[in-house]
C-alpha cells in the first residue's frame, strides 16, 4: 500500500486528481495518436454543442457546472482556433450563443468515432473487476452526497469539541 493509499480521506482531493490527470493524460494521448487535435478539456463543450444547435455560454457554465469566466475562457479559446462563434442572442442582444463553425463541425465527426471507442474501453475496463463497476455510482453519490453536506461546518464542529475537553 502507497502513501496515498494509507491515508485515506485526507488525500481523497489528491488521489481524484492524480487519477484524474492520468486518464486525461490518455485520452489526450489517444486524440494525438489518432492526429486529431483535440484536447480532453473541450469534451464537455463539444459534447453538449453535439446534442444542441447552439447554447449560450451561461447554460454551458450551468450544464458543465463550472463558473461561467471558466466557460467563457475556454469558448474564448476555441473561437480563437475557430472551432465554435458566438452570436447575439435574437431575443436577448446581451446573450451569446455558441454554436459550432464548420471546421468545429468537421472536428466533431473525426472525434465522434473515437468517443464510441473511448466509452467501449472504458466499458470493458470496467467489466474487468467488480470494484470497477461500481466506480461511477459511487462517484455520483459522494457527489450527491457532498452538495448537502457542510464538510467545513462539521470539521469545525469536531475541532471545538476537542478544544472543549483540553478546557
Amino acid at each position: 500500500m502507497n502513501l496515498y493509499q494509507n491515508l485515506g480521506y485526507l488525500v481523497l482531493g489528491s488521489r481524484l486528481r492524480r487519477l484524474s490527470e492520468a486518464f486525461l493524460g490518455e485520452i489526450n494521448r489517444i486524440y494525438q495518436n489518432e492526429g486529431i487535435e483535440f484536447d480532453a478539456s473541450w469534451f464537455p463543450v463539444f459534447y453538449l454543442l453535439s446534442q444542441n444547435d447552439s447554447l449560450s455560454i451561461k447554460e454551458l457554465s450551468d450544464k458543465t457546472e463550472v463558473s461561467h469566466p471558466a466557460a467563457s475562457q475556454l469558448i474564448t479559446n476555441l473561437k480563437n482556433r475557430n472551432l465554435v462563434e458566438t452570436t447575439a442572442d435574437p431575443d436577448d442582444a446581451r446573450r451569446q450563443m455558441v454554436q459550432f463553425t464548420e471546421k468545429g463541425k468537421a472536428l466533431l465527426q473525426q472525434i465522434l468515432p473515437i468517443w464510441d471507442a473511448i466509452s467501449a474501453s472504458m466499458t470493458e475496463l470496467a467489466a474487468s473487476d467488480a470494484q470497477i463497476e461500481h466506480l461511477l455510482p459511487a462517484i455520483t453519490a459522494m457527489e450527491d452526497t457532498f452538495r448537502s453536506y457542510d464538510l467545513s461546518g462539521q470539521v469545525g464542529k469536531k475541532l471545538n469539541a476537542i478544544t472543549d475537553e483540553k478546557l
